[in-house]
Parts: structure tokens; sequence; C-alpha cells
């Protein structure tokens, strides 16, 4: 590390300039038509460090979407940040990450945009973009350091160091980051009988770590004639530990003791680059991208008895080599007072897994056992081709169009070797309505194809909680028709309010599904709705007052209803999120460089069900947190944090059943009540 860190500081004394994929403007686009703009002065109070700090103060904006959010390859944009009028590229990191190495002198204002009028198709509602210049060499670092009282080791190592600059023509941005976390939480969790009565009491105590060390640097090359070319490279590490040690006493009998450990690493890597240059009457964009990672996995359950009984245990271990390979076109040109595209992509996704079941016996060895289930392969080979427009029909009116058609070819090999085939149109339809500077309406609606998680065609255990998990060779991909509604209304030095209304309708949903052996597997489970409200509101207290005073409002409700394959009964969806709240306050105290601030946030996790048992596991019910900042202290940015001071818990509950549901007794109920207690937290940031 203290080579690459040399390296870092050693290009800081060449000239900068450069992003990951869009390369900073040399000089500052005028401000597009209609956008409301937010310049460096507005963010003072804040004393931001980078461009994310800044997006991160827009009133009543939260960032959203990104190409890391498992979508299936490129596709349209469905990040709501641009940058210099481009979408972001990289898969393998998030919009954050990328926002976090624009510094904040280089930005020269932020516009939020009706995502329509940007010509990028898939954008939709508000677009935050961030336009900004190179003013020279540059260099930034964070560390985050945190210790929570109970269950957990210090965190020590999170941070990220990153350089921005140019050479000639060429643009670059290295950083190296280890984003990591120390986790844990201990307490008593309670079984009984289906009458309620005590079966066994026990006391179990978790802590795990993870780090993710990376290396990304991102080129721009400007070839001079319009031509311009991106290259991305990144490279990291997954380093990922669990203990969970338990203690079991029952009214009779030896007491258990259980040892519970999951180690999991793997490298991941991607290549990723674009070309774009004039091509008749607009510009051909050309896009290849390489992305793999391998996910080595061990998870080893010991029982051991006060009694000297012989111990007993399972090993579980499962190689996961998962890749995929993208190349798309676009070709850009204006036509009858519109912007249109039309694109091409071919992506080619694998998944090739191989995994091994282990009993321990007398003597303290693990003997395999045969599970053929768990090895194979998966290939997804799609081609999609899509036309799209954008138009403003008028001042006060825009809309998009787009149509599309994708096909494909999912394969297995190995176990359960199947190969299907399948065409699926998709598209969208959206338009916006600003009738004043202050006040727009956006509706979309498209038809959507969801990705599939290929780990679900092939089986898995959970030793911990007893579970085998199927496999499935006839997963489809569920499809979606949707019609989205967003409003947005600023009210000047109040703040600013926005309301988003998403209803969905599945086809093919997946969810836990009955297999014919007895078993049970993701599936496809028929039909499915959801309807998701949303606010975000930011409300300024100067105006009552309270000079650099603003609350950040977030609340999300969620209505599902899906029919159990188990049971017949209407339910959520299992594992999603019913409803969450995040309320922030932060106080600027004028004429200082200090800073405070109180957040609570909940989060509400809808329970799961499946053949054998049914459950909920969740956290809460309210974290509270608190922060105290000083914005200049030598040059730095130190913030320290307090988190969870409102007690939150995890909690953990499942009935499971002697057979198949609905008709089998309960065999035993299960109860989960652990302490996670106070965290607390470090953050130095700075530039150099």
């Amino acid at each position: 590390m203290g080579a690459s860190l040399a390296a870092l500081c050693a290009w800081v004394h060449a000239p900068a300039q450069a992003q990951d994929a869009v390369a900073p403007a040399a000089t500052p686009p005028a401000v597009t038509a209609g956008a409301q703009v937010f310049e460096p002065p507005y963010f003072a109070q804040f004393a931001p460090r980078n461009a994310l700090d800044m997006v991160d103060r827009i009133p009543g904006f939260s960032i959203s979407g990104g190409n890391n959010q498992g979508q299936r390859g490129l596709g349209q944009a469905t990040q709501n940040v641009i940058v210099n009028g481009e979408r972001l590229s990289s898969k393998s990191e998030s919009v954050s990450d990328q926002l976090r190495r624009i510094p904040a002198t280089d930005v020269v204002r932020i516009e939020i945009l009706d995502g329509n009028a940007t010509s990028i198709p898939g954008l939709t509602g508000q677009v935050a973009n961030v336009v900004y210049t190179s003013t020279g060499a540059s260099g930034q670092f964070s560390w985050t350091a945190g210790f929570r009282p109970h269950n957990t080791a210090a965190q020590l190592y999170g941070g990220e160091i990153s350089v921005i600059g140019s050479s000639g023509a060429l643009d670059y941005t290295v950083s190296l980051s280890n984003d990591n976390d120390r986790f844990g939480a201990d307490g008593p969790v309670a079984i009984a009988d289906r009458e309620g009565i005590p079966l066994e009491q026990q006391y179990s105590k978790f802590s795990g770590k993870f780090d993710n060390p990376r290396l990304s640097t991102a080129f721009a090359y400007d070839f001079g004639g319009n031509v311009v070319g991106n290259l991305n490279l990144s490279y990291g590490e997954d380093f990922y530990v669990r203990r969970e040690p338990e203690t079991a006493t029952r009214a009779q009998g030896p007491v258990r003791f259980r040892d519970v450990r999951v180690d999991e690493d793997g490298p991941e890597y991607e290549l990723g680059g674009d070309i774009q240059f004039p091509l008749g009457p607009g510009r051909l964009k050309l896009i290849g991208l390489e992305r793999f990672e391998r996910d080595n996995y061990t998870s080893t359950l010991i029982d051991s008895f006060s009694n000297d009984s012989i111990p007993t245990g399972s090993r579980f271990q499962q190689t996961n080599a998962a890749g995929e390979r993208i190349g798309r076109f676009e070709y850009d040109w204006k036509l009858w007072n519109a912007d249109w595209q039309l694109s091409g992509e071919a992506a080619f996704n694998r998944l090739e897994r191989r995994s091994r079941l282990f009993e321990l016996v007398p003597g303290g060895e693990f003997v395999q056992l045969p599970f053929p289930q768990g090895n194979g392969e998966v290939r997804e080979d799609r081609y999609e081709t899509s036309l799209s427009m954008s138009r403003s029909l008028s001042r006060t009116l825009s809309l998009q169009l787009i149509g599309a058609m994708e096909f494909s070819t999912i394969e297995q090999t190995g176990f359960a070797a199947n190969s299907r085939s399948f065409k699926r149109p998709k598209g969208s339809f959206a338009a916006t309505w600003k009738p004043r500077e202050d006040f727009d309406i956006s509706i979309t609606f498209a038809k959507r194809v969801s990705q599939l998680s290929f780990g679900d065609f092939l089986a898995s255990v959970s030793l911990n909680d007893d579970n085998q998990n199927g496999g499935n060779n006839e997963l489809v991909p569920y499809q979606s028709w949707n019609i989205e509604l967003e409003a947005n209304k600023t009210l000047g030095p109040w703040g600013s309010i926005q309301l988003q209304a998403k209803r969905a309708w599945f086809e093919d949903f997946i969810d836990w599904f009955p297999l014919a052996n007895g078993g049970e597997a993701r599936g496809n489970i028929g039909d499915a709705e959801r309807l998701h409200l949303q606010a975000n509101a930011t409300l300024n207290l100067d105006p009552f007052g309270f000079a650099g005073a603003r609350l950040d409002v977030e609340v999300v409700k969620r209505f599902m209803d899906v029919t159990d394959p188990f049971t017949g009964l209407s339910r959520p969806f299992s594992y999603d999120s019913e409803g969450s709240f995040d309320i922030d306050f932060r106080h600027d105290i004028p004429a200082t460089d200090w800073a405070w601030g109180v957040n609570l946030n909940h989060f509400d996790q809808a329970p799961y069900s499946r053949r054998y048992e049914n459950g909920r596991e969740w956290e809460g019910t309210v974290f509270g947190a608190v922060f105290v900042e000083h914005k200049d202290l030598f040059g730095l940015t130190i913030q320290a944090q307090a988190r969870n001071l409102l007690g939150a818990r995890d909690y953990f509950r499942r009935t499971v059943y002697d057979g198949p549901r609905p008709d089998a007794g309960i065999r035993f109920t299960e109860f989960r009540d652990r302490r996670i207690g106070p965290i607390f937290r470090l953050v130095v940031s700075g530039d150099f």
C-alpha cells in the first residue's frame, strides 16, 4: 500500500482534470434552459469537500439508481445523476463513489433538470447534472474509524485516497479505497413448542467484519476532431468473516455449545471503455465492458456437549465464478426538433458454481456427502436493440419515447441441464409538464424485464437455519408493467418537496416456490402487484429565525400483494421493504466552522414465506444518531458520530412446521432478541 500511496502523491504534481468516464469541461457550457441552478456559494455553509457533499445538500433531492444495482447489461440510464451532461458508466462502483472523487473546488454548478430534456434515454423526473471543470492538480483523502462497546473489534482501516489530474490530452483519476465495517450483536433466543412451552433457551453472540480494498482508475483522452475515448479499470478483493457461538440449555439433557464460522473472500475486476466520434449527421459511441468476480465461501457448524457426547456438525463450501461481457453501440442524431438514439447491445452473463457438503463424523473428520445439485454452469446470451426519441413540445411540456426488443437464450449445464430462448418487447413513454419555474410533474409508463440471479438455478445450504435451497432450471426473468408519477415543488427560502407514486404489475414474479420432490427453491409464482409511495422534503429553518438549520425528511410506504404458493393466501413479497423513514436535522452554526445534527431512521422489512416455515427478521425499532463536525481543523474536516443511541436491537421470529404448510402442525417457534449497542465513528477528510 505504501508504494501505491507514493505513486498517487507523485501524480499530484502534474496538471489535473478527470472523472470516471467523463472528462471535465474545458470551458463550462451554458446553463441548461429551464434548469434550477445551485452554484458554489449556495453550498458554502456546508464546506463541502467534493461533488457528493454538494449533491447531498440539494433540497428535496436524493441519489437513486446506477449501473451497480444488478440490472441487465448497461441499457438505458437509470441513475438520476449525470456529470457534464454524460451518464456514468461503471458497473462496479456506485454513483456516490464516483462523485466523491470530484473536488468541490472544481464544481461550477449543479443543475436540476427534467430527465426527458437531457437526451439520455431512460432518464425521467428530476436529474442532477454536475458541471465541473479542472482548476489544477488536486487530491483528496478520507479516513473512517469506529468502535462498538459490545461484540466487535475496532474499525480502523476504512477510507479512500484519490488523485485527479491530466497530462496533455490525457485526463485521469486514480483512487485507492477500502470499504469496511465491523458489526455484531448478542442476546437470548427462545425456542418453544406449539403451545408456547419453552423447549430450549439459547444465548447467541455474533461478530463479523468485512473489507473491500479496491484500486480504481479512469482515463479520458481527447484525440481531437470531437473524438473522445475513455478507459476504466478497477481491481478489488472482498474479505468477510462472521463468528456466531451459541450456548443452548434444555430442561433435561446436556448443555449444547454451537460454533458457527463463515469465511468468504475473492477477487473482482472490471475493464470498461468507450470511444465516441462524429459520423454522418450524428455521433456514434462504442462501448465495451468485462467484469468478473470469484467468491470462495465456507460455512462450518459444530455442536459439542457438556456431557462429552461426540460432537456433530456440517461444513458447506461453495465457489462462484461470475462474469459479464458487454458490447454496445449508441448512435445519436437530431431530427424534427428531437433528439434520437438508436442503440444495440450484446450481453453475455455467466456463473460457474462448485459446491461441496460435508458431515462431521466421530474422530473429528469431515466426510464429503453427495451434493450434485449444487454444481453446474448457467449462461445467458442476450441481444437488445432500441430506438428512443426525446423532444420538447413547448416551453412547459417534454416527452421521451423508447421502444426496444430483447432476445435471450438461457442455458444450464451440469446438474439439471436445460436450455431456453425468449423474445420480449419492452419500452417506455415519459412526459414532464412544468407550468411554473417552481413546479413540475412527470409521468412514466414502462414495461421492464428483470435480471435473474443465476445462483437461484443451483442448490445451496444454510447450515445455521437448517435450510436447503433447491435449484430451479425453469426460472425465467419476471416482467413488469409500471406507472410512475413524480411531482416536485420548490418553496422558495422554505425548501422543497418531492412526491412519488409508483405502481407495478408483475408477471412471473419470483419468490419461494414448492418443488415436486418436496423441497423448495426460488421460482416463478405468478402475478403480483406493488404500490410504492414516497415523499422527500427539505425545510430550511432560517425563515423561522433558526439560522443555518435545515430538516430533511424521507418517508416511504409500500403496499404489496402476491398469492403465496404454499397457502394460497395473499401476502407481501418476502424480504421486501414495507416502509421506512429517515429524518435528518443539521445545524451549521453561523460565523463558525462548527456543525451538529441528529438523525432518526427506521426500516420495515416484510416477512418471508417458505414451504416449512415463515418468519421475519428486522432491526429497530428506531435508530437514533448525533454528530458534531468541525469543518476546518488544521485544514481538515472532522466529524464525530454516535449512532444507535435509542437502543435499536436485532430481532428474528419464525415458526417451523412438521411438514409442508399450511396443513402441517407447528414443530417449534423461535424468537431472537439481541443487543446491538451504541456505535461510535470518527471521519476525517481533507485534500492535498
